[in-house]
């Protein structure tokens, strides 16, 4: 299974195997074969003709006009076959990471298993379940649509009686060899979908918690992009309740190197310039990269434009070098997007401050007249940065 782009947005892909499947083949027929009690290698070839007809979207279409097949492959998703045969449940996993990355496909897969979301949700923070990164993928996925995470939710908040399920799901992340069978890299991209939602923030933002904390050094997480933006997209998220941001800018927490570092290179910087970064920032060794994702990059960069949204956000992201780090950033990003971002959050740190009343920059009710013509300039100068050949060591000033 390939790794997905991070963040949000990021869907999981289609996962390919078994035998080849027209799409006008009769869907119907497969049921007998997929029901708990049917014959185990009728039930293993019936699931591979399955996850074959998943991977077009013909045949997606086909099988989401079947709810009792839909069902039944959920089930069979959770149900291992005996060994050593070879477990249906694997292919059956992999076929709804297939269906639920195709948006149109959630009604149809919530309608036919409302309990869905609860069962991918069991089998994903089971240590021993084999499969536990497909059925992370599937709700990666299912998680990207307002509905479906709403009922996801609800589904974490009724995980086990007396304990959370988000902290359940942070603990799976957060633990090195949690699943020794499954590395569920997914989980990244699956919390930060959940950290649209302002519940899932309240959690990650309550201070008893220290789940940001946790989540930290993942920024850094070498072996998975999809962990890596996962984690990133979510501490993105958090960097919107403005409320807490001297928190996240304090001692407690003190996210602004773990943003930055990041996007730090191997800069040489003069003695008098080096002490104005935290210490983690100083004296990087000659062979630091940076970020290799651009879209992580960029996620980075938004996350640290939130956390300048108030005043005293401003100073201490002024206070912390950051415009040093974006500076010589903007000089290396070869991606005009990323580059652009860059810009305006350097032109944040050095402009001048807003007038009285609105200082903070969330809460700045914008016409709808002037938000129009905002996004068309926005979107001129995208096409301009597109077009213009980039100056070798350009950066603002």
């Amino acid at each position: 299974m390939g790794e997905t782009e991070a963040g949000a947005d990021a869907s999981c892909g289609h996962v390919s195997g078994g035998p080849e499947a027209g799409p006008d083949a009769d869907a119907a027929k497969l049921l007998p074969f997929l029901v708990p009690g049917a014959r185990a290698d009728l039930q293993v070839a019936a699931a591979q003709h399955v996850l074959a007809l998943t991977g077009a979207g013909p045949g997606r279409t086909l099988l989401a006009g079947h709810a009792a097949l839909l069902r039944a492959l959920a089930e069979l998703a959770a149900v291992p076959a005996p060994a050593p045969a070879p477990a249906p449940a694997r292919d059956a996993t992999r076929a709804l990471v297939n269906l639920t990355a195709d948006p149109n496909l959630h009604e149809p897969l919530l309608a036919a298993d409302p309990g869905l979301p609860a069962r991918l949700l069991d089998r994903a923070l089971d240590p021993q379940w084999p499969w536990a990164e497909e059925a992370a993928a599937a709700l990666a996925n299912l998680s990207r649509e307002s509905a479906p995470c709403v009922a996801l939710m609800v589904a974490l908040a009724a995980a086990e009686p007396g304990q959370s399920g988000l902290e359940r799901l942070v603990r799976a992340l957060c633990t090195p060899g949690y699943n020794a069978r499954a590395p569920l890299h997914y989980l990244g991209p699956l919390l930060s979908n959940l950290s649209q939602q302002p519940e899932a923030r309240a959690f990650l933002l309550d201070p008893g918690r220290c789940v940001v904390q946790r989540l930290l050094p993942l920024t850094q997480y070498s072996d998975s992009s999809v962990r890596r933006g996962g984690v990133i997209g979510t501490l993105r998220n958090c960097c919107f309740e403005h409320r807490h941001h001297e928190w996240l800018l304090g001692p407690e927490v003190d996210i602004l190197p773990f943003l930055l570092l990041p996007l730090a290179g191997p800069e040489d910087f003069s003695e008098e310039e080096m002490d104005r970064l935290p210490v983690d920032l100083q004296y990087l060794p000659p062979d630091k990269q940076r970020e290799p994702d651009a879209d992580i990059r960029k996620m980075l960069i938004e996350a640290i434009m939130l956390l300048t949204a108030t005043s005293p956000g401003r100073q201490q992201v002024r206070d912390q070098g950051a415009y040093l780090i974006l500076r010589e950033l903007h000089s290396w990003e070869p991606e005009p997007d990323v580059q652009a971002a860059c810009e305006k959050l350097i032109q944040v740190l050095i402009g001048d401050e807003p007038e009285r009343g609105m200082e903070n920059l969330l809460e700045v009710q914008v016409p709808e007249d002037v938000e129009r013509k905002l996004q068309q300039l926005d979107q001129l100068e995208q096409r301009e940065l597109a077009r213009e050949p980039k100056e070798e060591g350009a950066a603002p000033t």
